[in-house]
Order: C-alpha cells, then sequence, then structure tokens
C-alpha cells in the first residue's frame, strides 16, 4: 500500500540542487544548482561521468542540453527573464534573449527552440536563433508547462489551450500554425510528453489519477492509464522510451509507475483463456450498466510495472533509456542522486534497483558549511540583497542598450553579444552528432 508514513523520515532535498532534466534521447543529464549547472553521460550504468560543470552564473534553474551536442541553454534565479545559450566544449556565449517576464521552461530540437513564459510563447529557429513566432495571450500557463517534439521533422508543440480545463493545443513549430485542440482531462493539465518521432503525446491533469495517450496530428484517443485511485498526486514527469512501447509517470509520490502500449487483441484472448480473461469479460460486460465513470474505469490499464522509492514529496523526474543494451529505469531526485532500475520487458512487476549515483560529492556539503560559517563571522551583505542578486552581480556594467527582437516579437529583445553582421552565413558544426547550430566567434 502506498503510505506517506512509510517514507516520512527519508532524505530531504539536497542543499545544492535545483533542477534536473534529461537532453532529448537520454543520453545526458543536466542539473542546476546553486553555483551553475553540471552535465553528466548517463550511457553506462555502473558510473556517472560529470562532462562539463559550468560557472558562468549562479542559481539555475533551467538547463537544456541539445542531444549530445555542444549546445546548452541555460536561466538563472539572478535573471529570470534572460536566457543564454552557450556553446560549453569551447567556454563561449552563442548568444542571450531577454524576455518581458520571467523565462519558465524552453524546450528544444535541432529545428526549434521555444521557450514559455506564463501567457506568451516564443519560437526560434535554432539554426541562426532568430525569433520565428511568438504566441501572445496563450492561457495562464503558471508552471510553463509544454512539450516539444524532438523529432524536428514535425517539431510539434503542445501547450495548455486552457487554465480551467485539462485542454491541449497542438501546434506546428515548422510551419507556424495549430495542428489540433484536444480535450485530455476535466482538470487543468499537469504534465506532457511526446514520444521520439512526434507522433504520439501523453497528458496527465493536476489530479494525477489518470494518464491519456493521444495519436498526432489526429488527437485521437489511443490508450488511458490509471495511476492511482484513492488520492491525487502531483505528475512531475511523464516519458517515453525510444520505441514508444512504454511510458513512465513519477509524481510527488514514492511510486513510479510504468504503463506498456498494447493493444489487446480479442483473438489473442480466445486462443489462450486465462481465467484474468474471463473475469476482464465478465467486467466488461457489467460495465455497460455501471455509472459512466466508473465503466471507465473498468477499460483502464493499470500499470506493467513500477518503482518504490525511499522518498515522498521530493521533485523528482523520470526516463525510458537503453543502457548497455538493457531497458532502465532512470529516477534523478532532487535529494541528489541518479537513480538506475532494470525494467523486465515481458513480465513487468517491481523494477530492481542496481546502481545509484551521487550527483553531488559528500565534501561539497562540509565546504558549503564552512563558507556560510566563515560569512557568519565577517562582514553582512546589505539586507536589501538576496544571495543569488550578489554573487550574479558582473565585474563590469553591462551594455545598458539591447536589440529589439523582430516587429512580431511581443516583448522579446535580442542581448548585444553577436552582432548581426557576426553571424554565421551558414550553419556551424559543434562537434558532436552533426548538429548545426551556430557558433559566434567570441572569446569572452
Amino acid at each position: 500500500m502506498e503510505t506517506q508514513e512509510a517514507v516520512s523520515e527519508g532524505p530531504g532535498p539536497h542543499r545544492h540542487f535545483i533542477c534536473a532534466s534529461f537532453n532529448q534521447d537520454t543520453t545526458s543529464l543536466s542539473v542546476g544548482t546553486k553555483t551553475g549547472y553540471r552535465l553528466f553521460s548517463v550511457t553506462a550504468v555502473d558510473k556517472l561521468d560529470c562532462i562539463h560543470e559550468g560557472v558562468e552564473c549562479p542559481d539555475v534553474y533551467i538547463v537544456e542540453r541539445l542531444f549530445s551536442s555542444s549546445l546548452v541553454v541555460v536561466v538563472s534565479l539572478s535573471m529570470p527573464r534572460r536566457m543564454n545559450v552557450y556553446h560549453f566544449k569551447k567556454g563561449t556565449e552563442i548568444c542571450n534573449y531577454s524576455y518581458s517576464n520571467n523565462i519558465l521552461s524552453v524546450k528544444l530540437n535541432r529545428q526549434r527552440l521555444v521557450v514559455c513564459l506564463e501567457e506568451s510563447i516564443y519560437i526560434h529557429n535554432i539554426r541562426d536563433m532568430k525569433l520565428l513566432k511568438t504566441l501572445l495571450n496563450t492561457p495562464v500557463n503558471p508552471t510553463g508547462l509544454c512539450a516539444l517534439s524532438v523529432n524536428h521533422g514535425n517539431s510539434y508543440l503542445a501547450y495548455p489551450g486552457s487554465a480551467t480545463i485539462g485542454e491541449i493545443t497542438v501546434y506546428d513549430a515548422n510551419n507556424l500554425s495549430t495542428v489540433t485542440l484536444i480535450q485530455a482531462h476535466d482538470s487543468p493539465l499537469a504534465a506532457l510528453t511526446f514520444n521520439a518521432s512526434g507522433t504520439k503525446l501523453a497528458s496527465a491533469s493536476e489530479k494525477g489519477t489518470v494518464i491519456r495517450v493521444f495519436s498526432i496530428p489526429e488527437g485521437q484517443k489511443l490508450f488511458e492509464f490509471r495511476r492511482g485511485m484513492k488520492r491525487y498526486v502531483s505528475i512531475s514527469s511523464l516519458s517515453f522510451s525510444a520505441d514508444a512501447q512504454f511510458l513512465c509517470a513519477s509524481s510527488n509520490t514514492e511510486t513510479v509507475h510504468i504503463f506498456k502500449l498494447e493493444q489487446h487483441s480479442p483473438s489473442q484472448d480466445e486462443e489462450s483463456p486465462t481465467w484474468s480473461t474471463y473475469v476482464g469479460k465478465m467486467f466488461t460486460a457489467a460495465s455497460t450498466y455501471l455509472p459512466t465513470h466508473v465503466s471507465d474505469m473498468m477499460h483502464q490499464d493499470r500499470a506493467f510495472a513500477t518503482v518504490r522509492l525511499n522518498m515522498f514529496g521530493l521533485k523528482n523526474i523520470c526516463a525510458l533509456a537503453t543502457i548497455q543494451k538493457l531497458p532502465r529505469l532512470l529516477v534523478a531526485s532532487s535529494e541528489g542522486y541518479l537513480y538506475v532500475y532494470n525494467v523486465d520487458p515481458q513480465d513487468g512487476g517491481e523494477c530492481v534497483l542496481v546502481q545509484k549515483h551521487r550527483l553531488f560529492e559528500s565534501g561539497e556539503e562540509q565546504e558549503e558549511e564552512k563558507e556560510e560559517e566563515n560569512q557568519e563571522d565577517g562582514p553582512q551583505q546589505p539586507a536589501s540583497q538576496s544571495y543569488a542578486a550578489t554573487v550574479a552581480l558582473p565585474s563590469t556594467p553591462p551594455s545598458s542598450t539591447t536589440l529589439m527582437g523582430y516587429s512580431e516579437d511581443g516583448g522579446a529583445q535580442r542581448g548585444e553579444v553577436i552582432p548581426e553582421h557576426e553571424f554565421a552565413e551558414s550553419p556551424i558544426c559543434l562537434d558532436d552528432e552533426n548538429e548545426f547550430p551556430p557558433v559566434g566567434n567570441q572569446s569572452n
């Protein structure tokens, strides 16, 4: 049984941790920290390599890496309206953009970069960072919920179409046009994700009890899964496996659910009748006489596999990946750990923990505690300045002028990091996987 008491004395959030995200093909984990950000390789089970640690700005609450390229997008709490794009291997800033309000999320694929604010969405061409489209006056979206297909061939973008019900707007970010509206849930949306090809979209509402999968671009419901019945939860992440055969969901509870996307064939049931098949037919027949909500519940599939975490109420994200030729479930938690589980693709059931990696070295907390003690003994900072504002003060004042975006920008401003004439005439490779966003010839 799921009980809060069972894990109420578990670990708390790590003091360095702010955010985490997996890249588009789940080969890398990005972690935003109090001092900057870290990029980890997650292509092996037994080791977790930190491939880069960025300290360009503190208190990073958004960090997104483009596949296995050198391009990384960073947003800091000290400057929440500014997006910085870095070439982390060269240690250079490609460009930055400032917006009219706080940035809530950033999504990217090989064709598009999408910035989501509370009531607007900005779509950039990732090859030259030009602003292509601004979607103004979108429904209030306080968490910046949106999803972008990693398949740049379609670049579908999904975001809430309503602030009061679970309506999804599916937008074609390549052709810059609305594709369809999906009435997904009765309650407001809490989570969205596309599969790798952009042909399926999974969603969950704020209640968190039912997860639905729709075909894209048609918007037809394909699957409906029941995460639980006895309590509402906050779904923190949804993620498809690379082959779209499985879908995992994590929440603020101690259980991660994995669902199997398979259509039940009547002919298969008849060929191999079992007791469960017989009982299932009885329920199906009986459901025609029951209230709609009860009937719907009977037709919803349950989890194929589960993981029970030793924490409750902590932020975490999950992803399904094939690592060393075997299916794995990855869970990155705000307590500062990455958990790796084996998944049985045939029988499901309880997943087995095979590795637990620290995202922070054990000595880091001791060093920070010493620094805090020294600060207490030393001169006090003015009360009007927060820690984030203090450490973010530049050594030299920035230029007071910024270049406005295009006429339809609706508030985006492009910083004077790369003058227009210095943009590359043709895309420049970022060293890995033939990625082609622009790189500026900066020395800073």
